[in-house]
């Protein structure tokens, strides 16, 4: 690769391991699966990031719950998760895992960096292991955490402290500039929101004993383990080299204005604030966007074990296949906004988009086009045109994380095209029938470059199909 290639480093939160994947988070990676492709396709130099969070409490607690030793238990569950890379047919270049000696030595490295910013003091407060953090009273919604609608525990220790009060100021500017620049705008007035309302100092560790001794030691008192979420931020600098690698560090991080973040909204403070703040601490260069989303329900209600209702993406991809999996999630579900699933919507979605609109397109032009000789140019001003606009928008939406919409786009030239079928008649013994059918397989061959970064496997098998002109159902209709 040319070192003058544009470098995209794209990567996505890490998933707890206290239990194995389900559907919520199959969006996130996903969708960054879809950009990772897209900007390879322009050209450029991807590093695509993704793991596990391993340390915390809440993984500790579930362990014992199994029955299970933490660290095996951990490891079981992360398998699960980096599994999902031929399960959703995904492209990620590392997967990262908190527990990893690359990664600890990262940590403690960025820790001495921000000493100068760490002090010790005695705390009582109130905190939710679901979200591995603290909550002021005032946060609370009917006294629960805001998040997981659970009562939360008091707790009294010493710990240590990060003095993110002293980056006000200069995370106001970044973020009001857009130097860090948010995802939705909805999301950065959000951020501005808890701005206004005041920093105050970040507890960054948690006694060794409460930690149930799982974790990672802060330097030189092994009495307190790393706040996780404080650890688990640094794998996103750790997977480049961080402490070990710094010429792979410094050409993906330091000296790259490319680097973007793919978050859900319920850990937007950490990712816009903290982190920030820990990377000014340690004179650091800062990530460039964050691209937010929201929440999968399923059917209507929040995805929870205790509920019963989570989705195995396994399992779904097992029955329907990884592309119809991946094409609910980006068509149905809106980019920024919250989704929900139902095994009704996914089926309506599969048999009207992929069944019979892309799928018998694909079958009607190819058994018309048994003998032809495809040309190299589309004929029809109408088609061209239609398929000029398709890729302006296809463009304009994935570079705004609009996946519904670029999507959308593609299917209103497969519309396009049935309707050109539909007046042209090409089945007719017509004058210029090879010059229709030749039109049509030439958008055909622009459908499968445009769906590359949502359905590879489909863009792959139509572009084999087209070589062949032997049609195989894509997406066999579902009763």
């Amino acid at each position: 690769m040319n070192k003058s290639t544009k470098k995209f480093y794209i990567s996505s939160a890490l998933p707890y391991v206290n239990s194995v994947p389900h559907l919520g988070f199959a969006l996130e990676i996903v969708q960054a699966d879809v950009l990772a492709r897209y900007h390879r396709n322009l050209g450029e130099e991807v590093f695509f990031l993704t793991g596990t969070d391993e340390n915390g409490l809440k993984v500790a607690r579930a362990a014992e719950e199994a029955g299970v030793e933490v660290g095996k238990f951990a490891e079981q569950n992360a398998k699960k998760f980096q599994g999902l890379k031929q399960i959703l047919n995904l492209s990620f270049d590392d997967f990262i895992r908190t527990t990893e000696e690359r990664h600890i030595k990262a940590v403690k490295k960025l820790w001495q960096l921000c000493e100068k910013d760490i002090y010790k003091k005695k705390y009582k407060g109130l905190y939710c292991v679901g979200c591995e953090q603290f909550y002021k009273k005032e946060e609370l919604v009917d006294g629960l955490c805001p998040e997981h609608k659970t009562k939360l525990e008091l707790v009294e220790e010493e710990n240590y402290f990060f003095k993110l009060s002293k980056y006000e100021k200069q995370l106001r500017e970044l973020i009001e500039s857009d130097a860090i620049k948010i995802i939705p705008g909805s999301r950065k007035n959000e951020v501005i929101g808890f701005l206004n309302k005041g920093l105050e100092d970040i507890c960054i560790s948690r006694s060794t004993e409460r930690a149930r001794g799982w974790g990672i030691d802060v330097p030189g008192d092994k009495t307190q383990k790393i706040w996780c979420w404080w650890d688990a931020v640094i794998n996103y600098i750790s997977a480049l080299g961080y402490g070990v690698n710094d010429k792979r560090f410094q050409e993906w991080w330091q000296n790259n204005d490319n680097k973007l973040h793919i978050i859900g909204k319920g850990i937007l403070v950490f990712h816009t604030l903290y982190w920030p703040a820990a990377l000014l601490s340690a004179g650091l260069s800062l990530p460039n966007k964050l691209f937010v989303h929201g929440y999968l329900s399923i059917k209507g209600e929040k995805i929870s074990k205790s509920l019963g209702n989570v989705i195995d993406p396994y399992g779904l991809v097992e029955q329907y296949g990884a592309d119809a999996v991946r094409y609910f999630l980006l068509r149905e579900i809106s980019s920024t906004k919250d989704g929900d699933f139902t095994i009704e919507k996914f089926k309506e979605r599969y048999n009207s988009d992929l069944a019979k609109g892309l799928g018998n397109l694909i079958a009607r032009v190819l058994k018309l086009a048994q003998e032809q000789d495809q040309e190299l140019k589309i004929q029809n001003q109408e088609l061209k045109t239609q398929i000029n606009k398709t890729r302006g928008d296809h463009k304009k939406a994935l570079d705004n994380f609009q996946f519904d919409t670029a999507l959308k786009s593609i299917w209103e030239l497969i519309g396009f095209c049935d309707k050109y079928i539909e007046k042209e008649k090409p089945w007719e013994d017509t004058e210029n029938k090879s010059s229709i059918i030749n039109d049509l397989l030439l958008a055909i061959k622009e459908i499968a470059k445009l769906l590359e970064p949502f359905l590879p496997e489909t863009s792959e098998k139509i572009s084999e199909q087209l070589k062949t002109k032997k049609s195989e159902p894509l997406f066999p209709r579902l009763k």
